[in-house]
């Protein structure tokens, strides 16, 4: 492991941001990352990061309100820090705090023994999306390039 600090705009790539998913359940929104980080990279196994995302929601939701979602796991052999940023078409139910649907995901896949960094970026990315203007940018977004522009440009 290197000692850098991860910030959100080392570990989010264009190929992962995705804007506007339809989506009509958690379950199905886990999937769709599941399979979006094995497409980016096929030696990641999109059951095991499914599989290990819906046993962290089981622990408690990672709908953190206001129409936000920061779902995240651990995985077995995997080597770096994975980010996913998508805008959903619709909200969904996600059983967030605030038990309002949820719009905005940000999934965080981590390596089993990178604790620190993991829970590091879970507070960048927690302080990022506390501030509801930026929020709305993100949500304004109609392409995945913009989206991805404005989540690494405020990026310290």
């Amino acid at each position: 492991m290197s000692d850098t600090s991860l910030t959100i705009d080392n570990i989010l790539v264009p190929e992962l941001t995705l804007c506007r998913v339809p989506a009509s359940s958690k379950k199905r929104v886990l999937e769709f990352i599941a399979e979006q980080i094995h497409q980016y990279d096929n030696s990641l196994s999109e059951t095991q990061i499914f599989n290990n995302l819906i046993a962290r929601e089981r622990l408690g939701s990672t709908g953190i309100g206001q129409g936000i979602a920061i779902p995240h796991c651990r995985l077995e052999g995997l080597e770096h820090v994975v980010g996913v940023l998508m805008t959903l078409v619709e909200s969904i139910e996600f059983d967030a705090i605030d038990n309002q649907p949820v719009d905005l995901v940000f999934a965080l896949i981590v390596p089993k023994e990178a604790t620190s960094e993991h829970l590091e970026l879970l507070s960048q990315l927690a302080e990022k999306f506390n501030e509801r203007s930026f929020c709305d940018q993100l949500r304004d977004c109609d392409s995945a390039r913009t989206l991805y522009q404005r989540m690494t440009a405020s990026s310290e």
